[in-house]
């Protein structure tokens, strides 16, 4: 029976989980908004730092500037970039994304708490300077990291603060965008890669915290101001299915270039932090002759969905952005690949729409159009992500009118990108370093690990001719139930285990007539010590064995070491209690 005073308006008032989460979700998209709107500004006053101001467009003022002043500044921003990085937080190096996508599928969406400030401060000058990168991927990194210490001063749970990571990747692309459900979509497809209704409500509410903000202090502007296009003829539907096609092979080659170029730099025999000068050098050398690739590039973007560039100089942007991007980031800039897959959407879907509009005019829209298509699908095809690429362009632009061809084009490219190559731009960067983050953390520590790591040198090898009744005894008072069979080189010859020869025990008169090299399995299943853990692990699993001879990587009959199921079990163990006490030195900086 309720007492007289316990009604629902005496009850002391409860805010359930929902409630709580939807409370912090407004916290973080204002943060959010907030840290979008200063790291804009920080833009701004780098840009005016490093190349002045001037009547038009940026784009028209460094058309006008003298050579030296084009080439300068992306030398000097390098050479702050690389140190700031290098020195203070290597995590705001590159684009940014992956390392959220690993904070969040690893760590329980821990982030340091330095990254909100470094990144945008590295980001600013690397855009500002000249560099060839986009600022909707540190928008995304400083966000969620607003985010994730957000939550750590809290003392959240590991779910809650995946979802406050959410929260802030929403709100940067939302803020940076004036784009709220592209920032939902965006953090939910790319950054958590789930759409469950715990996360959707806090994230919906946080990008539009964070929109509300940017609308406030920057305006109620869509990103870009496009004429009225539409689909002009139903003889227009082949022409974007064959630009979501070369749309998917332009984002897999854009992502090849990226991580090519990666490597070269890192090939390179110098210091890290500087190399981003190197990389400010080529970039001011390209930029002496086409400025157009200077930072994010939304001048150039503009002129294109506006039809009011050539086609040379469309097709020829495609490849320099590719490249100007790839030296930016690979020589260790910091900056996202996401304003850069849509310019070179844009200057891809220009280049075929001119020559569309050329073979039938009377059934197509001019080039703009198919700019506009392009920047959606080259971004769908990059990211491996169409709705956010569809999504993203309808809010960006404001038009519904081009809504058919862009799924179309975005779906088919996305498709036959992740066709050509299996990672994203984004996760590839993680495979890259072992880290998959559909496998989940057992399998990325395992991956991390390798057989020289936990395998045993002390190998106990059994000779070929050794007797039965002395394999037997040998057997029993091992502790290993399989040897590894040995010629009178010492080279691996095959493999042994109680299991083949407890049959021939019981035989009379063999006892004798049989030695180890007569029963012994060849075509051993071996591991080299530089394979990973994971690796060994399935090929144990694949026979059901419990150990394996380690070999030597050029001889594959050298035998150098034996590895358990004991010795990966033992070494995974300690490598989970040296992260745990190396994240919680962490969270103490």
């Amino acid at each position: 029976m309720m007492e007289k005073n316990d009604t629902p308006l005496s009850r002391p008032f409860r805010l359930n989980e929902n409630a709580v989460m939807i409370v912090m979700a407004v916290a973080v998209g204002l943060l959010g908004g907030y840290g979008a709107v200063v790291f804009r500004w920080l833009i701004g006053f780098f840009q005016n730092l490093f190349f002045g101001s001037g009547p038009g467009t940026f784009l028209d003022h460094l058309l006008g500037l003298p050579w030296y002043c084009k080439l300068v500044p992306p030398i000097i921003g390098g050479a702050i970039v690389g140190p700031v990085v290098w020195f203070f937080a290597r995590e705001a190096k590159g684009h940014g994304v992956p390392e959220v996508m690993e904070a969040v599928a690893l760590r329980g969406g821990f982030i340091r708490k330095r990254v909100v400030v470094v990144k945008a401060l590295v980001s600013a000058v690397c855009i500002a300077s000249g560099g060839s990168v986009g600022r909707e991927g540190p928008i995304v990194q400083i966000g969620s990291a607003i985010g994730s210490v957000f939550g750590q001063v809290l003392r959240v749970s590991a779910d809650r603060m995946r979802t406050l990571v959410g929260c802030g990747a929403a709100a940067g692309i939302a803020a940076t965008f004036n784009a709220p459900i592209a920032g939902v979509m965006f953090a939910m497809e790319i950054i958590l890669g789930e759409f469950g209704i715990a996360t959707f409500s806090p994230i919906v509410v946080s990008s539009v915290m964070a929109t509300v903000v940017s609308r406030a202090y920057l305006g109620n502007f869509p990103a870009f101001v496009v004429p009225e296009y539409s689909l002009v003829s139903l003889y227009e539907i082949p022409l974007y299915i064959l630009l979501g096609i070369l749309a998917g092979f332009v984002g897999a080659g854009f992502t090849t270039c990226l991580y090519k170029a990666e490597d070269l730099f890192r090939a390179i025999p110098i210091p890290d932090y500087v190399k981003a000068s190197i990389g400010g050098l080529v970039m001011g050398v390209v930029g002496i002759f086409i400025p157009h690739v200077f930072g994010v590039g939304y001048d150039a973007i503009e002129l294109a969905i506006r039809g009011n560039m050539a086609f040379v100089l469309l097709l020829s942007l495609i490849f320099l952005k590719i490249f100007a991007t790839s030296v930016t980031i690979g020589s260790g800039g910091s900056g996202g690949v996401f304003a850069p897959s849509l310019f070179i959407g844009a200057m891809t879907g220009g280049a075929f729409g001119c020559i569309a509009h050329f073979l039938f005019p009377g059934v197509t829209a001019t080039s703009g159009a198919y700019s506009l298509v392009g920047m959606g699908a080259v971004l769908a095809a990059a990211t491996h992500g169409p709705i956010n690429g569809i999504i993203i362009l309808f809010e960006m632009t404001g038009s519904y009118k081009i809504i058919l061809p862009l799924m179309l084009s975005c779906i088919i490219a996305a498709v036959l990108s992740g066709q050509i190559r299996r990672e994203s731009i984004y996760t590839l960067k993680l495979i890259r370093r072992g880290v998959d983050i559909r496998a989940g953390r057992e399998v990325n520590v395992l991956r991390s690990l390798f057989v020289r790591d936990a395998m045993t040198k002390d190998v106990v090898t059994v000779p070929e001719d050794l007797p039965l009744p002395d394999l037997v005894r040998f057997t029993l008072e091992g502790r290993y139930s399989s040897f590894p069979v040995v010629d009178r080189q010492g080279l691996l010859s095959g493999i042994v285990t109680f299991q083949d020869f407890k049959e021939i025990l019981f035989e009379e008169g063999l006892e004798n007539l049989v030695v180890a090299g007569d029963i012994a399995v060849p075509g051993v299943i071996t591991v080299t010590e530089g394979e990973n853990l994971d690796r060994a692990l399935r090929k144990i699993g694949f026979r059901n064995i419990e150990q394996l001879p380690v070999v030597a990587e050029g001889n594959p009959r050298k035998i150098v070491g034996i590895l358990s199921r004991r010795d990966i079990l033992s070494a995974y163990n300690k490598a989970l209690v040296d992260r745990s006490l190396a994240e919680g030195m962490e969270k103490r900086k």
